[in-house]
């Protein structure tokens, strides 16, 4: 069992539309309107495989309502925390003609001290009540909350000893990798922000990853969209690529990408097989982005595309 917190949780309504252009009236030939935010993606992907999770965060308002329903209807345990504001509404236009993807994600409700103190509250309690795998941290964080909020709750989890799991950006990413979560999962984008240099090339971005392993983190995964990733750590370095797909859209690749590294991972024998659990990985992320919706790839295509993955130790 996995924890996912997930503080600006959003609804997540994702469009298809051919041949999309400003300055028209469209109407999409496939439309979906889910429970979103990183975290919630996780978990979503995590129970496809077989696992269970359950999600926290903030669900305030008429969205975050149609979001506990759609968490129940999809049987991810809701333990979120209810606050006053609106949770966002987040929405994805993709066009499979020109190969584009449009989103407009709004900002989020405005969290109080007051919320943030309850939400630490909840991970406690779930904390004592569950032996969780691990505790993911994910997305962005709303208004109101400080960029160093994720950094608090590392430490505050990390007596625990639950492995933490950091997948954000900013400086909420760079802040937050000074408290040393366990595994941290950056693009070329976010890794520049967090060691403040630019990443020229392939030998940069590990030679960034060589960094953050010596810093205290022990697992790096820095993805690379349709190139695949690499995970370092402490003592070894892997390359995983993902077979050709007719892409659909990249929304929540990501976080089908850590769910299935992290079940993988934890669940199958052997355990804690890390080239393994990368492959299994970047099947995920290839399958999702082969679909459209976030997260509702299936477990067939993520094992199958997998199983086609270029896997290499370096």
């Amino acid at each position: 069992m996995i924890l996912t917190v997930t503080p600006n949780a959003n609804l997540d309504k994702t469009y298809r539309i051919e041949d999309f252009t400003l300055n028209r009236v469209h109407r999409p030939t496939q439309a979906y309107t889910v429970a979103g935010g990183k975290g919630i993606n996780v978990a979503r992907v995590y129970q496809t495989l077989g696992g269970t999770a359950i999600a926290t965060g903030f669900l305030g308002g008429a969205n975050g309502r149609i979001m506990a329903k759609a968490l129940q209807a999809e049987r991810i345990a809701n333990e979120c925390v209810r606050v006053r504001g609106e949770s966002r509404l987040c929405i994805a236009i993709v066009d499979p003609v020109h190969g584009t993807q449009t989103e407009v994600n709004e900002r989020g409700p405005e969290i109080s001290r007051r919320n943030l103190r309850a939400l630490e509250r909840k991970i406690e309690t779930l904390l004592s009540q569950y032996a969780f795998k691990c505790v993911i941290l994910s997305g962005s964080l709303p208004p109101g909350v400080p960029a160093g909020y994720y950094a608090e709750l590392i430490e505050r989890i990390k007596p625990t000893g639950v492995p933490i799991a950091l997948d954000a950006s900013g400086e909420a990413l760079r802040i937050g990798v000074q408290a040393r979560p366990w595994l941290v999962k950056p693009n070329w984008v976010e890794l520049e922000a967090i060691l403040g240099r630019p990443i020229r090339d392939d030998a940069d971005m590990l030679e960034a990853g060589r960094e953050l392993c010596a810093s205290g983190i022990e697992r790096v995964i820095m993805t690379r969209g349709e190139e695949g990733a690499y995970l370092v750590t402490p003592s070894a370095c892997w390359e995983a690529i993902p077979p050709k797909i007719e892409f659909a859209s990249a929304v929540a690749s990501g976080d089908s990408f850590l769910a299935a590294f992290l079940w993988r991972y934890f669940h199958e024998t052997p355990q804690r097989d890390l080239a393994q659990s990368l492959r299994l990985a970047t099947g995920a992320g290839a399958a999702n982005a082969a679909v459209i919706g976030a997260g509702f790839c299936t477990r067939e295509s993520i094992f199958a595309l997998a199983e086609q993955s270029a896997l290499r130790k370096l």
